[in-house]
């Protein structure tokens, strides 16, 4: 009996992930859906069970903090072409050197920015708000008191990450690159 009422509940939030645009909290499921927090993990359970056979071509996936429907990563090269942001979605090589060293150095001010590229960070940094990929997060506690910048959820969700944590480790080498001489 509760397997049946389990599959009416994992069908309806496998809709609410379907229909929704952005990645979902449990919480949120389960504010939507009406079911226990307890009940939605069960759910996210078996769906990602579901998803991972190889006949499927979405994961359940956690971005951001939230659950979200998406293409497996192996068939995304078949998919962008039509499916991904065309152009407009692009960054320059410049506006992504400048989101690794923010994503990798933050919070991080445009001071410092400009020191590990070599060059203006000014357009690059505008770029990246107006995407909304990064943020102000505070002020550094220094005479003039720079803003500071971070990443966003915008960002997170880009490039599929829960969490800064899961950003790619970097070797030595590249790690030497985003360190500040402090």
């Amino acid at each position: 009996m509760m397997e049946i009422q389990l599959e009416k509940e994992t069908g309806l939030i496998e809709a609410i992930l379907f229909l929704e645009s952005e990645p979902q909290s449990e919480q949120n499921l389960a504010r939507i859906s009406e079911f226990s927090e307890d009940v939605v993990k069960l759910v996210l359970e078996k769906l990602k069970e579901k998803y991972a056979a190889e006949d499927s071509g979405i994961e359940l996936v956690q971005i951001g903090g939230g659950w979200s429907l998406t293409p497996k990563k192996d068939l995304w090269n078949y998919l962008k072409e039509r499916y991904g942001k065309k152009n407009e979605g692009k960054l320059s090589r410049a506006a992504m050197e400048t989101l690794a060293i923010i994503a990798y150095s933050q919070p991080i001010t445009r001071a410092e920015i400009e020191a590990l590229r070599g060059v203006s960070a000014d357009n690059m940094i505008r770029i990246l708000v107006e995407r909304n990929l990064i943020k102000e997060v505070g002020r550094k506690d220094i005479p003039g008191k720079p803003i500071q910048f971070g990443t966003t959820k915008d960002f997170l969700q880009l490039f599929q990450l829960n969490s800064i944590a899961d950003l790619p480790k970097l070797d030595e080498t590249e790690s030497e690159r985003f360190e500040l001489a402090r």
